[in-house]
């Protein structure tokens, strides 16, 4: 018969303490186990909500695409340039104009 990794106490214990807002990292260190199996005991036991993932901030101002089509209205052929920067476009622009 398999060894049980998690007791019913150790269960409830994990779930109390994640619910009051204790972090898996501490949890984990408290139980002596590995913050993946804490984790994974948590969303077994369905009350894991993992984080938010970061999102990037999008920059305020014309995309790269409407500043090359931009750089093409002047008469440069933008050929290549999809590359790159979006400072490096814009100085373009300046000096075409």
């Amino acid at each position: 018969m398999p060894t049980q990794n998690y007791t019913a106490e150790m269960t409830a214990a994990i779930v109390d303490q994640y619910q009051a807002g204790v972090s898996v990292d501490e949890i984990a260190t408290d139980m002596g186990k590995s913050v993946r199996s804490v984790r994974s005991k948590l969303v077994r036991e369905g009350v894991y909500v993992a984080k938010a993932k970061p999102t990037a901030k999008r920059e305020l101002g014309p995309t790269k695409k409407e500043l090359l089509i931009e750089l093409e209205g002047t008469g440069f052929d933008v050929t290549g340039f999809e590359g790159a920067t979006k400072d490096a476009i814009m100085r373009l622009i300046a000096h075409a104009q």
